[in-house]
């Protein structure tokens, strides 16, 4: 098995680049490397500078690389296409001017990704992991969304050489099954690749290890996240948005929750998954004291689990 683990800054609660509460971008990375990663994510559009001097420096200072950016946006909105497409070439402009990651044998494409989340629905947000009641887009919306991620896809690989992967997320328009099967059917893999999230999944009401078995075809990058089973039943009884209950402690450090990562790690290595697996674990920002301790806890627990 060729893999390699990194972090991403939603561990310590950086999902809103508005949040007043978020902690330094710079505390954020010694953290990670204090933990033992090499690897990070940019998090949220907007959190980590565009500066490609002051980052890289900074990296080169802890010792780790870029391993994807993100767009955590509304895909599906006509006005937000301009946006889209800033964000991407930003971000993408960024992520090939710092130092290239270190690649895996046999991984399908060279990191870093484009990470690309639809977000900011709240009639969808209060539904997160109730498939049988959440809205649907309209089939005029969801070809809209279809489109501008094709167009986001086409800028990040055609002006950067970056290759974009589709996120399932929570609470957003591309969450369930019904939905993650018609965006691999609309969205040819020559185009753009899938990450899962095995935390999503569950959360969503999907078998994480049955997913990433059916699509290995189509995995060019994963999110591992593990949920904290008592909590999580207590939050599918509330009507509440999908980052409160991440702020209750639904996501927990790996092997402290209900996924078997064991498991998850015989499958990949029978499906001859190659490639970087990305930790990360949702909360509150206001709780990021705790974050370099459960970082640490779940990339020790993975290094014991034969992921390394």
């Amino acid at each position: 098995m060729s893999i390699k683990i990194a972090s991403a800054p939603c561990c310590w609660g950086v999902d809103d680049v508005n949040n007043p509460h978020l902690p330094p971008w710079q505390r954020v990375l010694e953290e990670a490397a204090q933990a033992g990663y090499k690897g990070i994510e940019l998090g949220p559009y907007g959190y980590i500078p565009l500066d490609v001097e002051l980052v890289g420096n900074a990296l080169h200072r802890h010792q780790l690389h870029i391993v994807a950016g993100t767009i955590f946006d509304d895909l599906v909105a006509a006005a937000n296409l301009d946006s889209l497409l800033q964000q991407t070439r930003d971000i993408c402009r960024l992520i090939t001017r710092l130092p290239r990651p270190p690649q895996a044998d046999g991984q399908h494409f060279a990191a870093p990704y484009l990470v690309v989340m639809d977000w900011g629905h709240p009639e969808r947000d209060f539904q997160a992991g109730h498939s049988e009641r959440a809205p649907r887009l309209s089939q005029q919306d969801w070809q809209r969304m279809v489109a501008h991620i094709r167009q986001i896809a086409a800028v990040a690989q055609v002006e950067f050489g970056v290759r974009t992967v589709i996120h399932p997320h929570a609470g957003g328009y591309i969450e369930f099954a019904d939905e993650i099967l018609q965006i691999l059917a609309d969205i040819p893999y020559a185009e753009a690749g899938l990450c899962l999230d095995t935390g999503h999944l569950y959360y969503s009401g999907m078998d994480p290890a049955q997913w990433l078995r059916q699509h290995a075809s189509r995995l060019d990058y994963i999110h591992f996240k593990d949920i904290d089973l008592a909590v999580y039943q207590q939050v599918m009884q509330q009507h509440i948005a999908f980052f409160d209950a991440c702020a209750q402690g639904v996501m927990c450090p790996i092997g402290k929750g209900v996924i078997d990562y064991p498991a998850i790690r015989r499958l990949l290595d029978d499906i001859g998954y190659h490639g970087y697996i990305t930790i990360e674990q949702e909360r509150d920002p206001r709780n990021a004291a705790t974050s370099l301790r459960d970082v640490t806890a779940s990339l020790q627990y993975l290094q014991q689990a034969g992921f390394n």
